[in-house]
């Protein structure tokens, strides 16, 4: 079996970084729900979207994990198989839940929150560029 790590160290690499990022951020939201929650109803308490912020963090919650996962098969399918597929995936599905994180650090005004998010987008859509 030949593994295609070589080939694909780049898009590996970027891989790696939204695995760490989005699954150490949804496994965090889970374990200590509570603590995220009260943390951000306080956060967004003078913002539009204060009445929804259990609803809004299950489903951040549910996209990080989603985006770690998609991004750990699409690793194992890129090294493996040479197949881009899941990582293209993994890759989208994380610079979604980056701009829903966008989104809620901007409707906040938190813009120094925003400011690192958007950090985090970068590679995340460079990574996309290199899977097309």
């Amino acid at each position: 079996m030949h593994l295609h790590f070589y080939e694909n160290a780049p898009e590996a690499v970027l891989l790696i970084f939204l695995i760490i990022a989005f699954l150490q951020s949804g496994i965090d939201k889970v374990i200590d729900w509570n603590g995220n929650l009260s943390w951000l109803k306080g956060h967004f308490s003078k913002s539009p979207l204060k009445n929804m912020v259990p609803a809004l963090l299950g489903i951040v919650t549910a996209v990080e994990i989603a985006a770690g996962i998609l991004s750990v098969i699409g690793l194992v399918h890129l090294v493996l198989y040479d197949d881009t597929l899941f990582a293209f995936y993994g890759a989208l599905t994380s610079c979604v839940a980056l701009l829903m994180l966008f989104f809620g650090q901007r409707i906040a005004k938190d813009y120094e929150g925003a400011k690192t998010i958007a950090i985090y987008l970068v590679p995340a859509v460079f990574l996309l560029f290199l899977l097309q």
